[in-house]
């Protein structure tokens, strides 16, 4: 294998030194350095890949691709495959943020709805105590919780998280919830599959927001870019690809508008002598849904929607 040269080192350096990068701007950077488009040369991207991860392998990182849980954007990153998840954080954080880190975590990655947030209330009131029992055993019980912890104040806490946002652990939603930073997507896959987070039927990645299956004995999630793209061109239902339910969100049937509604769109869409025509238009809510970090729409509404769908679909007797 021929060893790494400069125009290797340069790609380690940007995603080391910058953190994780969006896929257009690594590949800028990619085309900067080769003078090739991974797009028309997607097999010398690929080789440069696995020749830096070969390299980066003996030291126990690897460069690595992920989505961006909350509007499907792929990003690159260098992460540690060391199996112990506190390493990712030993090199910079106090142990008390850690244990704050992983209640945050687990917080968000339990939520039975899958909404990918919690809010920011929800997340200063994360118990230090439960990290410690869950992590040193039961042996704390009797004991006194120790001082560097009981001292965790709120300012500390709110500091705290400032710092997970602005090193890309965590993120805030436009609604100001805390949800999963992109280096969290990219670090924490084992930690994911140790919680016990369901994956996703169609990328085989932890869903953390998505959607939900409505058989409440069914399981399954699917990541909303992924029931954009692997449903957007079908017709007819959706049904779950495990228990054959309808799924709930299902991407709308499009629908004519009256010549009023296309008249008030072609005064800003065309000019006003073009005759009037009929369109489709498809409904937004499945667009809305795909939100996140540095997104100007809410996931709220579509998790309280997910909700009432669940429960009005139940029989009143069992309300």
């Amino acid at each position: 294998m021929p060893s790494l040269n400069w125009k290797h080192h340069a790609l380690i350096q940007a995603l080391m030194t910058r953190g994780p990068l969006k896929e257009k701007d690594f590949h800028a950077i990619f085309s900067g350095l080769t003078g090739k488009s991974p797009g028309a040369h997607q097999g010398l991207f690929n080789e440069y890949l696995l020749n830096i991860n070969k390299e980066l392998s003996s030291c126990q990182f690897e460069l690595r691709a992920c989505r961006d849980q909350y509007v499907g954007q792929v990003c690159y990153g260098v992460v540690n495959n060391v199996a112990d998840e506190q390493s990712k954080l030993g090199t910079k954080y106090t142990v008390q943020q850690i244990a704050f880190f992983k209640g945050i975590l687990e917080a968000i990655a339990q939520d039975v709805m899958a909404q990918g947030s919690i809010s920011n209330i929800e997340a200063l009131n994360i118990r230090l105590e439960n990290q410690v029992l869950s992590t040193q055993g039961s042996q704390l019980l009797d004991g006194p919780l120790p001082a560097a912890f009981r001292n965790f104040t709120m300012s500390q806490k709110e500091k705290t998280l400032d710092e997970f946002v602005q090193d890309q652990w965590l993120c805030r939603t436009p609604d100001g919830k805390i949800g999963l930073g992109v280096r969290s997507c990219l670090d924490l896959r084992g930690w994911f599959r140790n919680l016990d987070v369901p994956f996703c039927e169609v990328c085989n990645e932890a869903v953390v927001k998505g959607e939900l299956c409505q058989n409440e004995g069914c399981a399954v999630r699917i990541h909303h870019y992924c029931l954009k793209n692997k449903f957007s061109r079908r017709s007819g239902e959706i049904l779950c690809p495990r228990c054959g339910l309808k799924w709930p969100n299902q991407l709308p049937k499009a629908e004519i508008l009256d010549e009023e509604e296309e008249a008030n769109d072609a005064i800003q869409s065309q000019p006003a002598q073009r005759p009037k025509r009929k369109r489709t238009k498809t409904n937004e809510t499945h667009e809305k849904d795909a939100v996140g970090c540095g997104s100007s729409q809410s996931s709220v509404p579509n998790s309280d929607f997910r909700r009432i769908t669940r429960r009005s679909s139940r029989p009143a007797s069992q309300r």
